[in-house]
């Protein structure tokens, strides 16, 4: 198989996930979509660098971060990116994890986020698809669903840890199956 071929099975493999990286870094969909585009350019143009013995994801995504953090020096501090090394390595290892989950493909994987969120309350199932799904903020989710701006932190803060809660009790259970 030759560079090309390998290069754009690898894209189709993990372009949704470098995406969604991207996503929870800028929370700026135009910015990540143009970061996604110059990620990808940028690892056509240094793939004789990529060990092919190591995971691709991990490699493509430290070349998304780094493209972040030079998007980020660009901007200077706005809304657009509240970002730094140290977070984006924690993204990083929370798709790390994520990776783990069964399934072949990145959607596949997806099945047992989406499983995970069925299970929240209500209120936090509509907080944090607001706020991930549409990019609001919780004083535009707070006015759409008539509730404060504390509520709408902690909706969001117990949705994100119940959720962590539900994916690392899948994959102990894939480890023990």
């Amino acid at each position: 198989m030759d560079s090309r071929d390998l290069f754009e099975i690898l894209v189709r493999d993990h372009i949704d996930s470098v995406r969604a990286f991207l996503l929870a870094s800028l929370r700026d969909s135009v910015a990540a979509e143009d970061v996604l585009q110059e990620t990808f350019l940028t690892a056509w143009r240094i793939l004789d660098r990529y060990d092919r013995m190591l995971p691709f994801g991990p490699w493509v995504r430290g070349i998304a971060g780094k493209l972040v953090m030079n998007h980020r020096r660009r901007l200077g501090r706005s809304r657009v990116c509240y970002c730094d090394e140290d977070l984006l390595a924690r993204i990083d290892e929370g798709f790390q994890r994520f990776a783990r989950l069964a399934g072949d493909t990145f959607d596949e994987k997806l099945d047992a986020l989406r499983g995970c969120l069925q299970q929240l309350s209500g209120p936090q199932r509509e907080a944090i698809g607001l706020h991930y799904e549409h990019g609001l903020h919780c004083k535009e989710i707070g006015a759409r669903l008539g509730i404060g701006f504390e509520a709408v932190k902690k909706h969001l803060q117990r949705g994100r840890a119940a959720l962590q809660r539900c994916l690392d009790a899948r994959l102990a259970e894939q480890e023990v199956a």
